[in-house]
């Protein structure tokens, strides 16, 4: 009885030999039927040449079963046996079953492409799953890792796929298509790479290639950015797609060039967002956002829906049309599905009374936070600090009024002269002990003046948490700590006297939403500074009179009205 793709991927691919690399190189050159070296690229030959593995015919037809049933048995090999750290340098991120029948199925009901290209192809899932549906298209997938490469061969010849495939093993930004007699549809999960992984030299590559179509980019886009702009040169109006990626282009910054593609030579057809705290993929933390699109579709308003789950994705049907001219003034798109709050006319952002700035982050926390009685050093360079925002959160009150349950943070000034004999020593061996360790040689060290001094802000008069699965709490900080940089600063642009302070961390506790934040994976929420200015507070005088506080309302379309307990400080 032939095996169900179940029960070889259940228990792995280690019954069959596949324990390593090599003989997973074998299994995919074997299940290709071993055709010519000269078929493949120079890079998967070299793979091929270097292994001497060899499978039995069982184990070949039990792959080939489980391949058949719907499987990932090679891919999912791949997934164990390399390194996680390769892997990420890549962005090889591999999409569930589900995710993978949902978009083929969408893209195949749009239309009838007569050339299918899946950029960052991986074990090829998503031409396998589409090849059977438009069994006219030619099939091409696109794949820098060459052992990954040869496994979508395998799985596209044990599928009968072969004959109406090609394999290009190169970086997808590199890539020519011919010309086609009909319509060209992308679909994929183009590769997770966050900016600091990506070279200087693609960074370049990126602002030009925008600068071509009259667009900017940031170098701080990810690599799946990097796609969808090689996507927008690729193709031709008439063209489509869907493609599944991080969510994060939706609202920040960098992300500006992907929403500007896709509201505008992409012709987004819609954006489902899927809720953060589901894990949209078993091997990555990340938010995940499946977008439609067609090329040269630009006058149909662009449908965004936010799902619970994969299974409400209901076809990529559904969500709220918004115009392209909404899309275009919006910097954070999944605001707009956010819940209306209205607050009064006279309200003003946060920013216009106080700016926030991350705290000090010290490059080693092991060595620079101790304790406050650490008798090793010199008593005034023990500053109390908060060092974790549980710390905030654990608070009985919004005021942080005593500090003997915080750790300190050594915060040595740069110039060591200013100590007395007996402290300079103290000092000496502690840097000596410091060194040793290579503290001195950390990132954040080297980029000091002085690598010894951390250099703590002064005292923020009110601290907020900033990245939590909860909205950011906000506490008045009368024992003046410092702060590392796991919590936020809020520092008066003009001088508020301490009952305005209190009854501004009352109004901001009192608002205080996930409105505004950053969804990550799991249900994270984080507030950037900049995002954490746009909260709306009450403007100075009210704060400062208190007056107008005594009865204020905050009404909640959704929720109903919800009274402001504000005064009483």
């Amino acid at each position: 009885m032939a095996a169900t793709a179940g029960e070889v991927s259940t228990a792995g691919v280690r019954e069959v030999g596949i324990d390593d690399e090599q003989a997973l190189c074998a299994a995919a050159w074997m299940l290709t039927r071993g055709g010519a070296l000269a078929e493949l690229s120079e890079a998967e030959a070299s793979l091929v040449r270097a292994t001497s593995e060899v499978h039995s015919p069982r184990s070949l037809d039990l792959l080939a079963a489980a391949i058949r049933a719907g499987g990932d048995p090679l891919g999912t090999a791949f997934l164990r046996l390399r390194l996680a750290e390769r892997r990420r340098a890549l962005g090889a991120t591999y999409t569930p079953a589900a995710l993978v029948k949902l978009m083929c199925d969408w893209l195949a009901d749009y239309g009838r492409p007569t050339r299918v290209v899946d950029p960052g192809a991986g074990s090829g899932r998503f031409l396998c799953a589409v090849g059977p549906l438009l069994p006219q298209a030619e099939l091409v997938a696109v794949e820098l890792d060459p052992l990954a490469a040869l496994t979508a061969r395998a799985n596209l010849t044990a599928l009968g796929l072969d004959a109406q495939s090609q394999v290009h093993v190169c970086d997808y930004r590199t890539v020519r298509l011919p010309s086609t007699s009909g319509s060209t549809a992308f679909i994929g999960n183009p590769p997770y790479v966050r900016h600091h992984g990506i070279t200087p030299e693609w960074k370049d590559w990126l602002r030009h290639r925008a600068a071509e179509l009259h667009l900017k980019a940031s170098a701080l886009a990810g690599l799946h950015v990097h796609f969808l702009l090689a996507t927008a040169h690729l193709a031709s109006v008439g063209d489509f797609g869907v493609f599944v990626t991080s969510a994060e282009w939706l609202d920040v910054g960098y992300g500006s060039l992907a929403r500007e593609l896709v509201v505008g030579l992409l012709g987004g057809v819609s954006v489902h967002i899927l809720d953060a705290r589901v894990h949209a993929f078993s091997d990555a933390m990340t938010t995940a956002a499946v977008t439609a699109f067609e090329v040269g579709q630009q006058q149909r308003p662009i449908r965004i829906c936010k799902v619970a789950s994969t299974d409400d994705l209901r076809e990529l049907r559904g969500g709220t049309p918004f115009d392209h001219a909404e899309l275009r003034s919006t910097s954070r798109w999944s605001s707009l599905l956010e819940k209306r709050v209205s607050v009064p006319r006279e309200f003003v952002p946060l920013g216009s009374l106080c700016r926030v700035h991350r705290g000090t982050a010290t490059g080693a926390n092991a060595v620079w936070v101790t304790d406050q009685n650490d008798l090793r050093l010199p008593a005034e360079v023990l500053r109390p600090t908060v060092t974790k925002a549980s710390e905030l959160f654990e608070l009985d009150s919004a005021v942080l009024s005593e500090d003997r349950h915080l750790r300190a943070v050594i915060d040595l000034p740069a110039d060591l002269g200013v100590f007395d004999e007996d402290d300079r020593s103290l000092v000496d061996a502690f840097l000596q002990a410091a060194r040793s360790a290579g503290v001195a040689d950390g990132y954040i060290a080297r980029h000091r003046r002085s690598w010894w001094s951390v250099n703590l802000r002064s005292p923020a008069p009110i601290l907020a948490t900033y990245m939590a699965r909860r909205p950011p709490t906000f506490v008045w900080n009368v024992v003046e700590a410092r702060n590392l940089n796991n919590v936020h600063g809020l520092y008066p642009v003009e001088p508020l006297s301490d009952a305005a302070l209190c009854r501004l961390v009352i109004a901001l506790r009192e608002q205080a939403s996930v409105r505004g934040g950053r969804a990550y994976a799991g249900g994270l929420v984080k507030f950037e500074p900049k995002e954490m200015e746009q909260i709306m507070v009450p403007p100075p005088s009210w704060l400062e009179s208190g007056e107008a506080l005594a009865s204020l309302r905050v009404k909640d379309e959704v929720a109903g009205d919800r009274v402001a307990v504000l005064g009483g400080c």
